[in-house]
C-alpha cells in the first residue's frame, strides 16, 4: 500500500485529489495540510511514501518545506503540483529535493502513475522538460548549497560520460545507444552515480551535473 499526503491551500484541491487516490485499491491517504509548516509536521508524524506538494502556499512554501522535509532523511518523496510548467518556483523545487513535478490540471491517471513511480523510487520529469528547466534557471538564482566541483572527481571517466548524457536529456536507451554499450550496465552507471554523489534520484543527478559544470546552459 503505497500512503499519500496533501498540502494544498485550497480544500477543494485537496478534496478532489483525496477522492482521486482513495478510488485506487493500493494508495491510501494519510493526511493533508493546509500550509508548508503542516506540511513538515504531517511528513514528520505520519511518514507518507509520497507527499502533494502545492508550491504557493501562505507563510511556508511549499519550496521550502520541500527543503525540510528532504533534509530530515526521512523516506518521504514530495511530488510538486504547479500550474506552470516551466517557472522558477519549479526549478527551485527539484533543486530544494523534490523528486518531480506535474500541472495541476494533468490528467488523473497522469498523477496515478507519478504516485507510484515517485513511491517506487523512480523520478517524474521527462529528460528533456528537466533540460529545459535547467538551461533557463541555472546560474539565475542563488543556492548556499551547491556541490564542491571537487566531489566530481570521485566518479569514473564513464560514469562522467554517464552523468552528461543525463543531463542533455538522453534516456538510457539513447545513452546506452551513444556509448556503445547494454541498457542494464546503464542503469548500473547511473546506481552508482547516484550513490556516490548523494543523490536521491536521476533529477538531482542532473542538477548535480549542471552544478559542478559537467554540462554548461545552452544559450
Amino acid at each position: 500500500m503505497t500512503t499519500v499526503a496533501i498540502a494544498d491551500d485550497q480544500s477543494l484541491q485537496r478534496m478532489g485529489f483525496r477522492m482521486l487516490l482513495e478510488s485506487q485499491d493500493d494508495i491510501t491517504v494519510v493526511g493533508e495540510a493546509e500550509n508548508g509548516s503542516e506540511a513538515v509536521r504531517l511528513a514528520a508524524d505520519r511518514n507518507p511514501d509520497v507527499i502533494l506538494m502545492d508550491i504557493r502556499m501562505p507563510g511556508t512554501d511549499g519550496i521550502s518545506a520541500t527543503k525540510q522535509i528532504v533534509g530530515s532523511g526521512g523516506r518521504t518523496r514530495v511530488l510538486v503540483l504547479t500550474t506552470f510548467d516551466i517557472d522558477q518556483y519549479v526549478y527551485s523545487a527539484l533543486r530544494a529535493g523534490a523528486s518531480g513535478f506535474l500541472l495541476k490540471d494533468a490528467q488523473p491517471e497522469e498523477l496515478l502513475n507519478a504516485v507510484r513511480a515517485i513511491a517506487s523510487g523512480d523520478a517524474v520529469v521527462a529528460p528533456s522538460l528537466t533540460r529545459r528547466l535547467l538551461d533557463q534557471f541555472i546560474g539565475h538564482l542563488p543556492d548556499d548549497d551547491v556541490p564542491d566541483p571537487e566531489t566530481a572527481s570521485e566518479l569514473t571517466d564513464r560514469e562522467k560520460q554517464v552523468l552528461q548524457a543525463m543531463a542533455e536529456g538522453l534516456t538510457n536507451g539513447e545513452i546506452a545507444e551513444r556509448l556503445f554499450l547494454a541498457e542494464s550496465t546503464v542503469k548500473t552507471h547511473i546506481g552508482r552515480i547516484l550513490q556516490k554523489i548523494g543523490a536521491r534520484d536521476r533529477v538531482q543527478a542532473v542538477i548535480y551535473a549542471y552544478d559542478v559544470k559537467l554540462v554548461k546552459p545552452r544559450g
